[in-house]
Parts: C-alpha cells; sequence; structure tokens
C-alpha cells in the first residue's frame, strides 16, 4: 500500500500494467455494471450546465432518461451516478462503428463544452471510496478489462502512468509527483 497525502493507494498501481484497448472491449465498461457512473456532487451542476451542448450526441433513449431522472440518479448506496437505459447503459454512452463512446466527452473534443467526463469515467479502471479523513484509491478488477492488462503488459506500462492526466485532474500535479516518485521505490524495493 502507497500513502500520498490523506489517500491510501492500492500497489495494483505501480504493479499493474494496463493500457485500454477499445479495439477488443468494444467500451463494455459504459454498458454493463449494476449503475451508473459514480458522480462527485460537484459535477452534477457541471452536467445540468452542459446538457443542452450534450444532448445532440446522446442516443433518443439517453435523452429520454435524462429528461425522466435529471442529469444525475442515486445508486444503490444513495450515491450521485449517471442514469442508466434500460437498467444497463449509461444515459451518455454512444456508439460509433460498434465501440461504445461517451456523449460527453465527444462534445468536449468536438470544442462544444469544456469538461471532459466525469472525473470516474476519466479515472476508470480506478475508483476512489471517500472515507471522510482518508481516501482509498484501489483499482476496480473486472473481466472485462483482462484485454487492457494484456495489452498493458505488452506495453510494460504501469497503471499508475496511463493514468497519468486524470490522476493529475483529481488530485494535482504535486500529488501525483509524489505517487511516482513511491511508485518508483516501491518497485526498486520489489
Amino acid at each position: 500500500m502507497l500513502i500520498v497525502d490523506n489517500c491510501i493507494i492500492s500497489d495494483n498501481l505501480a504493479d499493474l500494467r494496463f493500457c485500454c484497448d477499445l479495439a477488443q472491449c468494444k467500451g463494455t465498461c459504459c454498458v454493463e455494471g449494476d449503475c451508473g457512473a459514480p458522480l462527485d456532487k460537484e459535477e452534477i451542476p457541471i452536467l445540468e450546465h452542459i446538457y443542452p451542448e450534450v444532448k445532440p450526441y446522446m442516443t433518443p433513449e439517453g435523452i429520454e432518461a435524462v429528461e425522466r431522472e435529471g442529469v444525475s440518479s442515486l445508486d444503490v448506496d444513495k450515491l450521485p451516478c449517471t442514469p442508466l437505459v434500460n437498467n444497463r447503459e449509461c444515459a451518455y454512452a454512444i456508439s460509433e462503428n460498434g465501440v461504445t463512446l461517451c456523449a460527453i466527452e465527444k462534445a468536449y473534443r468536438d470544442g462544444k463544452i469544456d469538461f471532459q467526463k466525469p472525473i470516474s469515467c476519466h479515472l476508470y479502471p480506478v475508483r476512489i471510496e471517500d472515507f471522510g479523513e482518508f481516501k482509498a484509491v484501489n483499482y476496480h478488477e473486472w473481466d472485462i478489462c483482462r484485454c487492457a492488462v494484456n495489452k498493458g503488459k505488452e506495453c510494460g506500462q504501469p497503471l499508475y502512468i496511463y493514468l497519468k492526466e486524470p490522476l493529475i485532474r483529481r488530485f494535482g500535479q504535486e500529488w501525483y509527483d509524489e505517487l511516482v516518485e513511491q511508485c518508483e521505490n516501491y518497485q526498486n524495493q520489489k
């Protein structure tokens, strides 16, 4: 286990080699699961503000889910998450050439909005749990990411490097630099 500031970080961030392989998984993480993507409470007003710009990218079913439930929903633990279509796929999920993508991120890449996507989506397969005084930063192991682990082994990229941009977005550059130092020390000690 690694510790940076008030975060307890799974060794998997240093040990695991990871690189998403959309050609293999087809973005299944946006379709499968028992709830929508976790949302920070601060992201809900952002989603409300950008929804008019994101809506043209969404499927009719996704639009219907958002207009019925709002830009966010609650999961089984009463925590905010993205709404679902048919209790399965994220309302913001879209398909292009057989690959599931995010309507929010597509609007971002097209320059329509300045919010890339929910941080939980950007950080996936890492999930952050808030325990008040500290946060747990853990790898969420799921069979659908097996191809990403295989691709990560091929390219030799540790998970903390693969997730550099979203980790900096979430915690800041100084935090990330400390994580890198700790991961390198951890690897050298093995």
